[in-house]
């Protein structure tokens, strides 16, 4: 079967692991065309590392070649929905790395749009793909602790200013803890326990500006425009009622945290941003935590695995299991939390999978 034909648009950070595992893992399912940066020597630097023949003055220049099948947006978060809009517009099929869009109001553009040009739509996070989750999946779907009855979920940490290179986006539009690992942690739960139904929560900032103390910015200041203290309460369909919190203000030793709990037991998951384990799992048999083998591949890190999957599934005709039903759902919920603080009540999930 013929390779999908893939360009990226945006060579920062988080393409090199899409390059590697593209050019390696999946080398047979997909082949990179092109590369397409705002700063073209990020462009020319990738293209010699990974071996990749072209390279496009603009993304305009990407839409416009017909030997491309899925453009790959990997520019900033903020930028993400001007440019799966305008490559929808030119009738390219887009796989987005998360989230599909800053508001929610550009989700249901770019979902109306997808729909009206019957393209493709994918996103990220694809780490739900990976074996931990999966293994948590299978568990659960095994009735292993019974029926799902809550959960918490967390992901705590005191922000980026001391460790980032450019840590402001993250205090600016489209940043924050929600919109920036809200992402892992709602599509972990929607995998887990299927759609979210409804949404309950309080928002703040706790501190109006952060002092970076990274390099090269250090002792310049950057005003904080976004929500940095996000606790909520979700109320999914299937029953479960758990919270989500999501953080840069405050300290903790274990930052990631996702534990299910069930009539018969409970089930701690691992990190949402990785795809492998460890996997815990507590029955009212063993009345203690004990580590569950791995039941399935991709135990490293397999960004792009999401990507090899809505390949497959153009081809074929089958589910993009990360497709913009699942991304447009959980940018709805990660939303919602706002929504939900303006207005001081529940706010209802109106979008399905």
């Amino acid at each position: 079967m013929a390779r999908t034909r893939i360009a990226f648009v945006g060579v920062g950070d988080i393409s090199g692991i899409y390059l590697q595992n593209l050019t390696t893992v999946f080398k047979k399912e997909i082949e990179i065309v092109g590369l397409c940066d705002l700063i073209r020597s990020k462009a020319e630097d990738a293209a010699e590392k990974y071996q990749v023949e072209r390279i496009y003055e603009d993304m305009a220049e990407v839409f416009a070649d017909e030997t491309v099948d899925i453009v790959l947006n990997l520019t900033r978060p903020n930028e993400h929905y001007a440019v799966t809009k305008a490559a929808l517009e030119a009738g390219k099929a887009v796989y987005s790395e998360k989230p599909l869009a800053s508001t929610f109001e550009d989700g249901q553009e770019l979902l109306a749009l997808a729909k009206e040009r019957n393209l493709a739509v994918g996103g990220a996070p694809d780490t739900f793909l990976g074996s931990g989750i999966q293994t948590c999946k299978k568990l659960i779907d095994s009735g292993i602790i019974g029926t799902p009855i809550g959960f918490t979920a967390s992901m705590i940490c005191r922000g980026h200013e001391s460790w980032h290179p450019g840590p402001a986006f993250y205090y600016q539009f489209g940043g924050g803890p929600m919109m920036d690992m809200g992402p892992y942690y709602v599509t972990a739960l929607v995998a887990l326990l299927g759609q979210v139904k409804t949404v309950t929560a309080v928002t703040k900032s706790a501190f109006p500006e952060r002092l970076i103390t990274s390099e090269p910015l250090s002792g310049t200041t950057v005003e904080v425009e976004v929500p940095t203290f996000v606790s909520g309460i979700m109320e999914m369909e299937g029953g479960a009622t758990g919270t989500l919190f999501t953080t840069f203000d405050c300290y903790d030793e274990e930052q990631a945290s996702i534990t299910i709990y069930g009539s018969e037991g409970t089930l701690k998951v691992p990190d949402p941003n990785t795809f492998g384990g460890p996997v815990y799992l507590l029955t009212k048999q063993s009345k203690q935590y004990k580590e569950i083998p791995l039941l399935f591949d991709y135990t490293e890190n397999s960004r792009g695995i999401g990507l090899v999957d809505m390949a497959n599934g153009m081809k074929e005709g089958t589910k993009i299991r990360a497709d913009i039903s699942q991304t447009y759902h959980v940018l709805e919920v990660m939303t919602a939390f706002q929504r939900s603080s303006d207005q001081g009540s529940r706010v209802d999930i109106r979008s399905k999978i």
